[in-house]
């Protein structure tokens, strides 16, 4: 099999807290009620990306690695992963707060969940002018100062709100109690796992009534009570280059912003590549098959390809692990 720049069906999660811009700004498909995420490329489970186009339309991530592991993954994903497809890839609208959260990191996933930990990256694509995220505390606390806030319903009074705009880059290390704010259309990048202790939710109802699940005792194990320094992270956005912005253990991630007609080297990693379109548009040749790739879309470049031109303009994130 020649492999090609592969598309996925979007996976679409309804969210309390989504809102349109999923659709209005980045063409997914409508749905009701309000939509908060769009899964891009999933090896989860239950929630496992299909392709979208060309000859391989219809099959499955998972079904695509256990055939050719090597030609999709690469020999460095392979040796440290296995068959096991190492990041999750989102886009996410928050119309209104997010719950405060944390995730835990590799060993107490493992323990608790047989899950991989979640470390995750943030591409501030779109904000309102009052924007912010909460990252980690104003100030280091101890255990028996959160519980009390937490008790008495005044977390919001030691926790950091960070004031985003577009294009700004935010690392999220597990154990960083952290929440997206209202107003922000953003691209996620982080580890395959789907487990997220919710610690306050402003103790707003679903549909039917209820309050959604707290995990309070989880939570308390898995939190670093101090302040997230470092989680944003400043890159260079020069044109026609891939530029770093995250190197972590979990997957790295370059900014490429294109403005002219460019080839893209993938010799080197001896794994998958993942672009992600977060601006303008742009046509990528693999020689065997040619795609677009407009804003709000995302492409795997299975290893097995050596190079890829692309054409148009547009920006890009480049992942890689």
């Amino acid at each position: 099999m020649e492999y090609y720049p592969l598309l996925f069906e979007p996976i679409i999660k309804e969210r309390i807290w989504g809102g349109i811009k999923l659709n209005t700004m980045l063409g997914k498909p409508l749905h009701e009620p309000p939509v908060g995420e769009c899964w891009e490329l999933s090896g989860v489970s239950g929630d496992v990306s299909v392709v979208a186009n060309g000859p391989l339309q219809g099959t499955a991530l998972t079904e695509l690695i256990h055939h050719d592991p090597i030609a999709l993954l690469g020999k460095k994903v392979m040796s440290r992963f296995g068959e096991e497809f190492p990041i999750l890839i989102k886009f996410i609208d928050a119309e209104k707060d997010l719950s405060i959260q944390v995730h835990p990191d590799d060993g107490l996933a493992a323990q608790r969940h047989g899950s991989k930990g979640k470390n995750e990256m943030w591409y501030i694509m779109d904000a309102d002018l009052d924007a912010r995220l909460i990252l980690g505390f104003k100030h280091s606390v101890d255990q028996a100062t959160y519980a009390s806030h937490l008790k008495s319903k005044t977390l919001m009074e030691i926790m950091h709100n960070q004031p985003v705009k577009k294009g700004e880059v935010y690392f999220i290390k597990a154990g960083t109690v952290h929440a997206i704010g209202g107003g922000i259309l953003l691209a996620e990048i982080q580890q395959t796992s789907d487990v997220t202790y919710r610690v306050y939710d402003y103790d707003r109802v679903r549909a039917d009534g209820k309050t959604r699940e707290l995990h309070t005792e989880l939570a308390l194990d898995a939190m670093d009570l101090a302040p997230a320094d470092g989680a944003q992270i400043t890159y260079s956005r020069e044109p026609n280059r891939s530029n770093p912005v995250v190197r972590s253990p979990f997957f790295n991630t370059n900014y490429l912003s294109v403005t002219e007609p460019k080839q893209l080297d993938l010799h080197h990693p001896d794994a998958f590549t993942i672009l992600m379109c977060v601006s303008g548009s742009v046509g990528l040749d693999s020689g065997s098959d040619s795609i677009v790739l407009s804003c709000g879309m995302t492409t795997l470049l299975p290893a097995s390809l050596k190079e890829v031109f692309i054409t148009g303009e547009g920006e890009l994130l480049e992942i890689t692990v």
